[in-house]
Parts: structure tokens; sequence; C-alpha cells
């Protein structure tokens, strides 16, 4: 790896976080370097529409970083991120990204443009989603989670006996029913689009060997970083938001602390 004064390491340099433009980040580190990379990229959905929350309306606006101006220019930046991530995966690699109806349709047709053989696309049906408050349309109660390997001839990894297991014995399909972030996962403070730690590991370990090397370009407050750590892989995660680091780096520290306790014991 070349880059150096990383926001904050974790034991043996295994996890490393840093702050700065992904693209610019990704542009410096050799290619074929990660065996998977999951990204969950700015959906442009922030657009002074309203939602709820716990009860309450609250603004849809997630910060200067979810919006855009044109589809255009959206699809500009999709392509400029997944083809950096194919230049970063390792031959046999996989990518996963996470998106709603605002950007995925963007993002499987940039895809399919930059030579990638899609998997799967994951439906994660959300357990009690916010009602539809304009009452126009169906409830948006599921996103979608692409999953991709480099290219059309790559032979990728899947765990299926774990899934297998984790699924009572029969093949794990692609509606997943996956409950929010847990209120410990917010303990620090909540990103406004964060995932739950059920949803990474399963990812995770589908997809990857123990030791493996897993990237998250937009890694907010560190989800992906956390169940690295759990299930013994090495990690490498980028956020411009130094508030969204803290929190991640928090995280980690706890997670860290566990497992040194436990091997202590």
């Amino acid at each position: 790896m070349t880059l150096s004064n990383p926001f904050a390491t974790f034991p043996n340099q295994s996890i490393r976080l840093y702050q700065g433009d992904s693209l610019a980040l990704m542009a410096a580190l050799p290619e074929a370097s990660f065996d998977m990379i999951f990204a969950d990229p700015p959906y442009f959905l922030s657009n002074g529409g309203i939602t709820c929350q716990a009860g309450q309306m609250v603004s849809v606006n997630k910060g200067d970083w979810d919006k855009l101006s044109t589809v255009e220019e959206m699809h500009q930046f999709n392509m400029a991120w997944l083809a950096a991530c194919k230049r970063l995966l390792k031959t046999d690699g996989t990518l996963w990204v996470s998106g709603t109806l605002h950007n995925i349709y963007s993002v499987g047709f940039a895809l399919q443009s930059l030579e990638y053989k899609i998997l799967n696309d994951i439906a994660w049906h959300k357990i009690n989603p916010p009602p539809n408050l304009a009452c126009r349309y169906f409830t948006h109660a599921h996103e979608t989670i692409i999953w991709a390997r480099k290219s059309e001839k790559a032979k990728h990894y899947y765990d299926y006996p774990a899934m297998k297991e984790e699924n009572g014995g029969k093949q794990m399909q692609s509606v997943w029913y996956i409950s929010p972030p847990k209120p410990f996962e917010k303990r620090y403070g909540k990103h406004p689009a964060q995932k739950p730690e059920a949803l990474l590991t399963r990812i995770i370990t589908a997809s990857t060997t123990a030791g493996a090397l897993v990237l998250d370009p937009f890694c907010g407050s560190g989800t992906t970083g956390v169940v690295c750590a759990q299930l013994g892989r090495k990690f490498v995660g980028f956020e411009q938001e130094s508030e969204y680091l803290e929190k991640a780096t928090q995280r980690l520290k706890d997670v860290c602390n566990i497992q040194m306790q436990v091997a202590a014991e």
C-alpha cells in the first residue's frame, strides 16, 4: 500500500482509515490490491423532500455530498469510481454496491459498460420502513445490492456452505430480511445511510476468506471495518467527513478492545 498519514490504524495496521476524496485516494493505490470492495455511494436523494423517522417528519437531505444537479453528472461520477474499483480489484475479486431507485440503475449500467460480470441483485428488505407520507406511492421498503465480479472469465469466491447453513439448510435466496442498525451500533451517533452490521457480516462472509483485504471507498461511520475486524479480515476505509471518521474510530476501538480482552483470558 502506498498511502501515508492514515486517520487511524488498528492492530498491526490491518485496519486503516483515511480521510479524503475516494477517487484521489484510490488513484494512489496499486492495481489488483483488494479481494473485495463494498461500496455504499451517495444515492443523490437529498432533494428537499421529507420523510418520517421515529414518528417525526424530517428532511431527507443528508448533506452536500448527497446532492448533484443532473442525472448525467451522477452517471459520470458512478462511472469514475467504479472504474477505479475495477483497477483495484484482484483478478478474482468481487464488488458489492448498495443503492436505491435514485442511483442503482446508473450503477448497474455503469457496471455493464465497464464489463463487470453481475452475479446477483439482492433485495434487502427493510423491516419496519418509514411510511410514505405523500400516500401517492408504495412504501419504499427495500434497497438493492448488486454483487459483481471483475470480469466475465474471472472465478469469484462464494461460501455456499456458510450461506446454506445460515438459511436453515436451504439455498439462500436473493431477498434478505435484515433489520436496520441496532441502537448499540449507533452508540456514538448515526450516519444517515448507516448499514446494519448483520448485512455486512453476511456479505463479507459470503465472498471472502479469513485474512482477505477489503476496501470501502465511502466508509461513513465504519460498519464495513467493524465487521472486517470481527471476522478477521483486513480493511481500508475512505471517508471525507471527519465527523463520521471519529465515529468509525470509536467503534473500531471497541471491537479491538473486546478482542484483546478475550485473548487475555
